[in-house]
């Protein structure tokens, strides 16, 4: 592929990217839903159909390794990101028993409505694959709730430290760590080899181990020793870009993804806002502006129109309500449950299905998997749409607007008094 081609593909993409993202503001929308928008914008449902010929000719299958590598180095960098992101927010201890009541049934109860509806969509699934990989997947699919998404949304609004918002956040970061260990359970389950899925449970405990017992104390002693500020120098940077990539690899060399790697060492790393700021500028940015519009434009490529096409909308309707009803009400059940009101519980139950990124990122995983084909990627895809749009007014819809301006200026008592 000539390099001409795929600056002009970068030229596109982040246009389109920057423009329904724009869009998507002005209507009250985190600029990420616009941008994700923009990947179906780019695929065959809409300028494919508008353009065969040009779209045929910009996005032939034979140029796209680029951008697929470009693709995958920016879900790495992204993951490292909300690896190193992830903590208890302040006061969540607090609000532990709420927080593991929320996150658990808002994943449990999406987990069981993605496995109840399998047998309906399990026709869709390529050819070859056995059923219970299959919905398993689902399962693990329906059970997403994107933290980042619902952190820049509560951080719109000003609740990012007041009840309300700390139980969403601590939930939803116990509620991702359970989906995503049940999604690498599920890809090992699928591995071809034979004892491959002991290869990769024995492979995964040993780097874990190696991850939290070596990398770890190495990172902080050489983050204490060089970069006391917080800023890391060009050389740690470049050694923390080795120990992400290198775990990227092994995580993909065990026939997981490389996004659990660069996960699991994002989540190594001292929590230091100092030190999170600073990747945050140096990459976090460069992954979100550069790298991830291209992940969505691939997305899109993936999509097909025939997803919508006689039983398709049956599926679709299937999918989405699995979707809605586990995240809203397994969020609501757990908060009611821990003791809030029913407008607090199921305010939190419509933050935690934020599904966005994190749900493309599953999406891709199960697509590169074989575990769906373009059909149900598509379903998957407007799904990942429709359900984080529905969050900000649903928020709104539920809390009641005077709940949502006094949990803004009131921030939660502190735990220690």
């Amino acid at each position: 592929m000539s390099h001409s081609l795929l600056l002009l593909q970068l030229v596109v993409i982040l246009a389109t990217a920057r423009l329904c993202g724009l869009l998507l503001r002005f209507l009250g929308q985190p600029a990420v839903i616009g941008e994700m928008a923009a990947g179906l914008v780019l695929g065959p449902i809409v300028f494919g159909a508008i353009a065969p010929d040009l779209h045929a000719q910009l996005f032939s299958k034979a140029s796209l390794g680029g951008l697929s590598s470009l693709s995958t180095l920016g879900l790495v960098l992204f993951m490292f990101i909300v690896g190193a992101e992830l903590r208890a927010p302040d006061g969540v201890r607090a609000q532990v028993r709420a927080a593991g009541l929320v996150g658990v049934l808002a994943v449990a109860l999406p987990m069981v409505a993605g496995f109840v509806i399998s047998p309906w969509v399990y026709p869709l699934a390529p050819a070859g694959v056995a059923f219970l990989p299959f919905a398993l997947f689902m399962a693990a699919a329906m059970s997403i709730t994107a933290f980042p998404v619902m952190a820049r949304i509560l951080k719109d609004r000003g609740m990012t430290q007041t009840r309300l918002g700390r139980l969403a956040l601590s939930s939803a970061a116990i509620a991702d760590v359970f989906a995503w260990i049940m999604l690498a359970c599920v890809l090992a389950l699928i591995g071809t080899e034979p004892g491959g899925l002991l290869r990769t449970a024995v492979g995964m405990a040993v780097l874990t181990a190696v991850v939290f017992g070596a990398l770890r104390p190495l990172y902080a002693w050489l983050l204490r020793r060089f970069a006391p500020s917080g800023e890391p120098t060009q050389m740690l940077l470049a050694a923390l870009l080795l120990g992400m990539l290198a775990c990227a690899f092994a995580t993909e060399w065990l026939g997981l993804h490389a996004v659990f790697g660069a996960f699991l060492f994002g989540a190594c790393l001292p929590r230091d806002e100092r030190l999170l700021r600073y990747l945050v500028e140096r990459l976090e940015y460069l992954a979100i502006v550069l790298l991830m519009p291209i992940f969505f434009a691939l997305a899109g490529l993936n999509t097909t129109a025939d997803a919508f096409v006689g039983a398709g909308m049956g599926a679709l309707a299937l999918v989405l309500l699995a979707a809605i009803f586990g995240k809203v009400f397994g969020g609501a059940l757990g908060a009611r449950v821990a003791g809030y009101g029913w407008r607090e519980s199921f305010a939190t139950g419509a933050l935690m299905n934020a599904r966005g990124l994190m749900e493309l990122i599953v999406m891709k995983v199960g697509l590169d998997a074989g575990l769906i084909g373009p059909s149900l990627f598509t379903m998957l895809l407007v799904m990942a749409l429709v359900t984080t749009v529905m969050t900000s007014p649903l928020l709104t819809l539920f809390a009641g607007r005077a709940l949502l301006r006094e949990d803004a200026q009131v921030r939660a008592p502190d735990p220690a008094r």
